[in-house]
């Protein structure tokens, strides 16, 4: 059975997943964790589409993203298959649509899309990539939602903004899912005005709780603007987290990272803890209180294995009984 659609259930089924990005030497490594977060129950696995991600260094391994995903879906039979996030500046929103479709298609209906604005990409400087400023990037997010969702629901669409046109445009065959979930990723007051209008799910980094609190606030305070439900949005948070066998294995784990050449330590920020798993559920469980009920593992090489088992058969079953409780 799938886990439930976003959309449908904002408040009462919580999921658990792996962000797992594309950045590994060969594709069989990103297609064996895959399946192993499978096996061991995990509700959501993801990559992003970055092409020259900062780290790792100018020449650190990334495959594609939308490919890599089309692949994946194909190989697992039911994890939801997530993007998270694509930028607008990579492609035409209805060449977008189009892919997608195709891979809610392979996935007979996991499919769970993000949308961004875009940010850090060594792909501009290597490939020549044009990278427009935040504000033209924020309009041409806010046209592409309107134009994917639209083909989603089927055509012929027109379209005509300031950045985009569509005449009659069709997508065929359609998504499975009857509605794919947009999920849109990012804290900063541009992104939730974005992600008030058009989200099926919002995902932005695990803040320290008050900080979280007040964004949230900001989204639904834009939700009310907009006249839109904001209970309707899902809310879902990526972080890291060590969760080591015993104290001197976080130790040495935490010191690793801030030691790292391959410039991971800028991932420092993002762990919510280094210790064992009861510490972990309770720098997680004050984000249960406050609606997330996405909670989304960052993984990236080296992999973790004791950190993704325990959080799977340690960690999750509790913040699940923090949710039906």
């Amino acid at each position: 059975m799938h886990t439930p659609v976003a959309g449908t259930d904002t408040s009462e089924t919580l999921r658990i997943g792996i962000h797992s990005g594309q950045q590994y030497p060969d594709f069989a490594s990103l297609r064996t964790l895959w399946r192993t977060a499978e096996e061991l129950g995990y509700d959501w696995v993801s990559l992003f589409e970055h092409f020259r991600p900062p780290i790792f260094g100018p020449d650190g391994p990334c495959l594609d993203g939308m490919a890599a995903l089309a692949a994946l879906a194909a190989s697992t039979p039911r994890v939801r298959c997530a993007m998270l996030v694509t930028p607008v500046v990579w492609r035409h929103p209805a060449l977008l649509a189009v892919a997608a479709a195709t891979v809610d298609q392979v996935s007979e209906g996991r499919l769970e899309l993000g949308l961004g604005a875009g940010g850090a990409d060594l792909a501009f400087t290597q490939y020549g990539i044009e990278q427009p400023p935040v504000s033209e990037r924020l309009a041409r997010l806010d046209e592409a939602c309107r134009i994917v969702r639209a083909l989603w629901d089927g055509g012929p669409v027109d379209f005509a903004g300031e950045h985009y046109v569509l005449r009659a445009a069709h997508l065929n065959p359609r998504a499975v899912q009857r509605r794919v979930p947009l999920v849109i990723g990012g804290a900063g007051p541009r992104m939730l005005r974005v992600a008030a209008e058009h989200a099926d799910v919002w995902n932005c980094l695990a803040l320290p709780p008050a900080a979280y609190a007040a964004t949230a606030d900001t989204l639904n305070a834009q939700c009310e603007r907009l006249g839109r439900d904001p209970a309707r949005i899902r809310r879902s948070v990526t972080f890291r987290a060590v969760i080591a066998r015993d104290a001197a294995g976080a130790r040495r784990a935490r010191e690793a990272l801030v030691h790292s050449r391959s410039g991971r330590a800028a991932d420092l920020s993002e762990y919510v803890s280094f210790g064992g798993a009861q510490e972990c559920l309770e720098r997680l469980a004050p984000y249960v209180e406050l609606g997330v009920r996405d909670f989304l593992l960052g993984q990236r090489p080296p992999l973790d294995p004791t950190t993704i088992e325990r959080f799977a058969n340690e960690v999750a079953p509790e913040l699940r009984k923090l949710v039906a409780g």
